[in-house]
């Protein structure tokens, strides 16, 4: 049980540390101190978001769902505060932070399904 949990978290990192940095590079932008601080803050969201979310559905009788949308908007509503604390080429934080981690999002999903 717990090995799946790690190993949840470390597909869901390694995944993470991919395609958001390369919707980063999708979006044209090449800063490369703003590149080094996409994959940071997702080195920190992500192990939380995915940990708390196997913790609730492991011992929680929680609905998924709901976890899962404050989960994701914790990490969005994180994720663009630094953006917009400390990016250069990121001008709406809000809005890359919300696109790219619902193309995260879904591309897990779709990796999921196989």
């Amino acid at each position: 049980m717990y090995t799946n949990m790690l190993v949840a978290l470390a597909l869901s990192l390694a995944m993470t540390l991919v395609l958001e940095p390369g919707f980063f590079l999708l979006t044209g932008k090449r800063n490369k101190k703003d590149l080094l601080l996409v994959v940071l803050v997702n080195t920190h969201t992500n192990p939380i978001v995915v940990l708390l979310y196997w913790l609730a559905f492991l011992h929680t009788n929680w609905n998924m769902i709901i976890v899962t949308v404050a989960l994701e908007t914790y990490a969005v509503l994180a994720e663009a505060f630094v953006y917009k604390r400390f990016a250069q080429s990121i001008k709406r934080p809000l809005l890359f932070s919300v696109a790219a981690n619902a193309c995260s999002y879904l591309v897990g999903l779709l990796v999921q399904s196989f």
